[in-house]
Formats: C-alpha cells, structure tokens, sequence
C-alpha cells in the first residue's frame, strides 16, 4: 500500500504537471516500498557485516547483475549507514530523490530538504561499478563541508574520499581525483579539464576516464555560469 504522504504527493504533481510526472512518481515509490521493506533485515546487521556490502555489491556486478537491480538494497544499506555514522536518516522522499538523481533527472528540492544526504544514494550506487563519481557544488565551503561530513558514510563502505577547490594544492590535486567520491567545485573542475588538454603525459591527467557526475545547484551551474 502507498503511504499517505506519497499518495498526497501524487495528486499535487499530477495537478502541477499531468500524467507523465504522475507515472514515473508511482514507478518510484514502488521502489522505495522495496527499499523499506529491506530495512528491518539491513538493520539487524553488524557493522562489519555492512562494511562487506560494497564488496558483495562489486562482485554482483562483475557477474552481471544490473546495477538497477540492486538500487533497493543499495539504497537501504546507504540509509543504515547513515543513521548510525551521521544520525541522519533519509526519509522517503529523499529516496525518490537517490532514483531521480540515479536516472540522470532533475531532483528540485528546496533549501533544507536534504540534498547533501540525497547525493549519497546515487554516488554510492554508481561507484560500485568502479567509475569515479564527482558531485560537483558551487564553492569551497560546501566542497569541504560535504566531503568531510558525508565522505562518513562513504568511508565506513570502504571507500575513498576525495575534495577539490581553490586551497587544493596542485600536487595533491592527482591524489584526490583518483578518490572513489570526489566533492569539487565547479570551477575547478572547469580548469582542471581544460589543464588536461594540455598534457602530453596519460598518467598526469586528472579526468582518465569517464565516471557518473551529480551537479548540485544545476540551474546555477550549467545556466548561470555556464
């Protein structure tokens, strides 16, 4: 059964935006029913037990598991961790956010609905497949801020943290982008592409192969200052 708050949701999008929003909302939450139903089970693990997913997770995919199927699980590990790292838990709505961001949409929240949390859901899932996942923010606060304060989350699954902004000496820039999560600023990330063309030396480049890139604040980002 769709909770009250997802059912009420429905209705404001579909008055907002007509039937299409409505149908990929309904796809959505049908996930996250998924997603809640794991969590008793997640939550009954041990914090090494947990710390094992990622590994669990990477060795599906090299057997061929798509990456979509196992978002429920994926998700509802990242939320226990979560709770138990930073004492925050995402709620559902952030969940639709995770699979928004996941498919490659946009997620419009407003200031203090949590999209700092959202982006964890969909950089952890995607790093599973051993590609870099850059979030990319606007400014050098919340590239160290999130970094340092979600990088928790990360850290406690095994994996590398990364943090890229104006402060970010240039010999430490090579270390950091080869991070598993990578928080940056957007200009820096502009400049050190554009650095990359530059080289002749395949080892020294920042960006060696393609990777997965959530963009927060994306209207400033890609319009504003395009």
């Amino acid at each position: 059964m769709l909770s009250t708050f997802i059912i009420k949701m429905l209705k404001i999008v579909n008055k907002l935006f007509g039937s299409s929003s409505k149908r990929h909302l309904r796809s959505f939450s049908k996930i996250v029913e998924k997603i809640d139903q794991l969590e008793n089970s997640v939550k009954n693990l041990s914090d090494n037990d947990l710390r094992q997913k990622t590994q669990f997770f990477k060795d599906k995919i090299k057997k061929g598991t798509e990456i979509d199927q196992m978002l429920p699980e994926v998700f509802s590990v990242v939320r226990e961790v979560s709770k138990r790292v930073i004492a925050l838990r995402h709620f559902d709505v952030q969940l639709i956010g995770g699979i928004v961001l996941h498919r490659g949409m946009i997620a419009e929240m407003k200031t203090g609905e949590g999209k700092t949390l959202v982006a964890t859901l969909a950089a952890y899932l995607n790093s599973l497949s051993n590609e870099p996942v850059h979030i990319v923010t606007v400014n050098d606060y919340l590239a160290e801020r999130d970094s340092n304060w979600m990088g928790e989350i990360y850290k406690f699954l095994g994996l590398s943290v990364g943090c890229v902004n104006s402060k970010t000496d240039h010999e430490k820039r090579l270390e950091e982008y080869k991070s598993d999560i990578l928080y940056a600023t957007n200009s820096e990330i502009g400049f050190d592409y554009l650095r990359d063309n530059l080289k002749n030396n395949y080892d020294s480049l920042f960006f060696k192969k393609s990777g997965f890139a959530i963009v927060d604040e994306v209207d400033s980002i890609l319009i504003d200052e395009a």
